[in-house]
């Protein structure tokens, strides 16, 4: 075997090593971390938007702390837009994309939206209940939080990063999704589009 073969070879398993390294460390599957890793080279968008007919219906939230809110069930909000983003306090890009779901919730609450955050902790005292509480207040958060400690709704919608948003639509289908920031104004426009069907 060439010299080149030989080293490129290893140069490739070591990529393979670190990306497994890394997707372990963020709680990420391989596959997940490796096809974000692509979308950014490639210039491939990280949103998908879904048919309503090809829209599979969104899992329920798993049992855990609520603040700014009593519970709150899927079945319960069937009739609203919901918006439910995976989010911790200490994730830079959550707290990047945040202004705008913070501006959604205020600008369309009155006319059919519902926000909640899915708060999924990466570290460890973003487990601890008090200061979810006081990080929710003090980031000025009013919308709904609820806790996912044991990553069982993160799970349950298959998220491999923070901060995911899906939107649902009045069924409770998912009707789009967007991994990591940006996307604001086709968030907006799906979430505009799907209130319009609210009121049909």
């Amino acid at each position: 075997m060439h010299r080149q073969n030989v080293i490129a070879i290893g140069i490739a398993g070591l990529l393979l090593i670190v990306i497994v390294t890394a997707a372990l460390t963020k709680r990420q599957s391989t596959f997940g971390m490796f096809a974000r890793g692509m979308a950014t080279v490639t210039g491939n968008p990280s949103s998908v938007s879904v048919p309503s007919k090809d829209s599979p219906t969104a899992p329920e939230f798993a049992p855990g702390t609520w603040i700014n809110s009593d519970p709150l069930t899927l079945k319960n909000l069937r009739g609203r837009v919901v918006l439910v983003e995976f989010w911790t306090f200490g994730c830079y890009n959550c707290r990047n994309t945040l202004p705008y779901v913070k501006r959604w919730d205020e600008r369309y609450r009155d006319k059919g939206l519902t926000v909640v955050g899915v708060h999924s902790p990466e570290l460890e005292e973003e487990r601890v209940i008090d200061n979810v509480r006081r990080e929710t207040a003090s980031l000025g958060i009013r919308y709904p939080v609820v806790t996912d400690n044991d990553y069982a709704t993160w799970k349950a919608y298959n998220v491999e990063a923070w901060p995911t948003i899906f939107v649902l639509d009045k069924e409770g289908r998912i009707r789009w999704t967007h991994v990591g920031e940006g996307a604001y104004d086709e968030a907006d426009r799906v979430i505009q589009e799907l209130l319009k069907e609210v009121m049909k």
